[in-house]
């Protein structure tokens, strides 16, 4: 169960705790279904808004199942590629086409610098970085290719897309060239 689905389902217990004591407290028998009512459909309006608001900001969630087509190649060899339907994903999209030396990193990721950093704005919720995905680190204004799992999520740290390459091949590559999709 993901941690937005669980916040999700506390807030709709709360509120069924809430609908249960409001019914207890009631001694007219047709308020008392008129506030159940209201209640329940308040609970359900509310349960339902914070999930399609954390649905939202989950990178794992919206903006990972929303994708653009690009065409990647890494060393001059083809491999099927997404960037997500990020603020910084399209601002990374607007300089396409791009090529972009790489370089190892702690032996987790391969980075590179685009031409200018990308926008943060709208930036989704922290995310542990998986092999194969493309991020950006706000700080340092670094593209990153990870081939091996990150450790942990951190906020300086937004997944852009991702590229369906084996860890090997991510580990080796010297160059990166994005382009948009025809």
């Amino acid at each position: 169960m993901t941690y937005p689905f669980r916040r999700a389902l506390v807030g709709a217990a709360t509120m069924s705790a809430l609908l249960l004591a409001v019914t207890a407290c009631s001694n007219d028998d047709s308020s008392q279904q008129n506030r159940s009512s209201t209640a329940a459909s308040s609970a359900s309006a509310s349960a339902s808004e914070q999930q399609e608001t954390l649905a939202s900001a989950d990178p794992s969630g919206s903006d990972r199942s929303a994708s653009m087509d690009i065409r990647v190649t890494l060393d001059g060899r083809p491999v099927d590629a997404t960037l997500n339907d990020s603020p910084a994903a399209r601002d990374l999209a607007s300089l396409l086409p791009l090529t972009v030396d790489l370089e190892d990193f702690h032996g987790t990721e391969r980075i590179g610098d685009p031409p200018r950093k990308l926008t943060t704005d709208g930036a989704p919720e922290p995310a542990v970085p998986r092999v194969g995905d493309i991020a950006y680190y706000a700080p340092w204004g670094n593209l990153a290719l990870f081939y091996q799992d990150g450790d942990s999520a951190s906020a300086d740290l937004l997944i852009l897309g991702h590229i369906d390459a084996d860890a090997d091949q991510l580990s080796r590559a010297e160059h990166i060239t994005i382009e948009a999709a025809s």
